[in-house]
């Protein structure tokens, strides 16, 4: 531990839906949460079914959360959300009201609910993801869904007015997009800890917020736009972005708060990755050229960085 399962990649065929049940039940025996498993393949039969009629390409499912409160997750490519269960409220389901459980857009999501302990779907800005906690039995209580998403990209965002363009030299384009890779699913797995499980999990909302904290120093479109012009790039590239110089106690902090978020990875049991050691020696990297540049220094390139490290072995 932790586990970091590789997301299965599925396609839009019928054939997925039993591809997924296996991989799941692999998933809960790895974790030795064998109680877990008919719950567990029973909604995400229910998912990816849903996901190939009203989802879009591409399809996977995938397990993150902690080995207490495993979460299976199915991805499709649709920002559109989920169509709720009529009532997700109330308290029991009538199992002979065919009505309440057989309707088209609301069966899939209600069995789910009832084989759940907590569930939902999250909007992510290529596509959504509908998820969902398995409980040990069945039951006809409906837990309410968790609905989040992303901050909308094209929301106005003004940058304080002594905002200064810091510059990134000779950017390593591989790992700097395998941090961003694992900033985003850490930021996101803090966020639905935070709403599922405050109270187990009372640092996934300090840190949480933190996290937002800092994304507001940025426009909300940043981090996609970064992600995308990094994809059309070499192994190699210039970056830059927006600061105000008045933002270096929130990414002094920020700093601080990434080396939390991985000892909290570690010691809840978290299951994905937290940040390698070259992810760490970037994101402090970034950090002195922030401050470096904010004290009126010019930029040091990162592959000068890296040639220093190779001279000093």
């Amino acid at each position: 531990m932790p586990l970091n399962k590789e997301a299965l990649p599925l396609d839009a065929s019928p054939s997925s839906v039993a591809a997924a049940r296996r991989w799941v039940v692999t998933v809960c025996e790895e974790l030795g949460r064998d109680d877990l498993v008919e719950c567990a393949e029973l909604g995400v039969s229910e998912l990816v079914t849903n996901a190939i009629l009203h989802g879009e390409a591409p399809l996977s499912v995938r397990v993150r959360g902690t080995v207490h409160h495993p979460r299976i997750e199915v991805y499709d490519g649709s920002r559109r959300p989920p169509v709720l269960p009529s009532d997700p409220f109330r308290e029991h389901v009538d199992h002979d009201d065919d009505d309440a459980l057989l309707t088209t857009n609301g069966r899939g999501l209600a069995l789910v609910a009832m084989s759940s302990t907590a569930w939902g779907a999250s909007v992510e800005l290529r596509g959504k993801v509908v998820w969902f906690e398995p409980a040990r039995a069945v039951h006809d209580r409906y837990p309410p869904g968790i609905i989040d998403g992303v901050e909308d990209p094209d929301s106005d965002w003004t940058p304080l007015p002594d905002s200064m363009t810091v510059k990134l030299l000779d950017v390593d384009v591989p790992l700097f997009l395998s941090t961003i890779t694992q900033y985003s699913n850490l930021r996101r797995e803090l966020r639905l800890l935070a709403l599922s499980h405050d109270h187990d999990y009372p640092l996934a909302g300090d840190l949480s917020q933190m996290f937002a904290t800092f994304e507001r120093q940025f426009p909300p479109s940043s981090l996609h736009s970064v992600s995308a012009a990094l994809l059309k790039s070499g192994d190699r590239t210039d970056l830059s972005f927006q600061a105000s110089p008045r933002s270096s106690q929130v990414f002094r902090t920020m700093y601080d708060m990434f080396e939390l978020a991985d000892s909290f990875c570690r010691n809840q049991r978290l299951l994905s990755l937290a940040r390698t050691p070259e992810q760490v020696e970037l994101q402090g990297w970034l950090l002195t050229e922030f401050l470096r540049q904010a004290d009126g220094q010019e930029p040091t390139a990162w592959s000068a960085r890296a040639n220093d490290h190779a001279h000093a072995s």
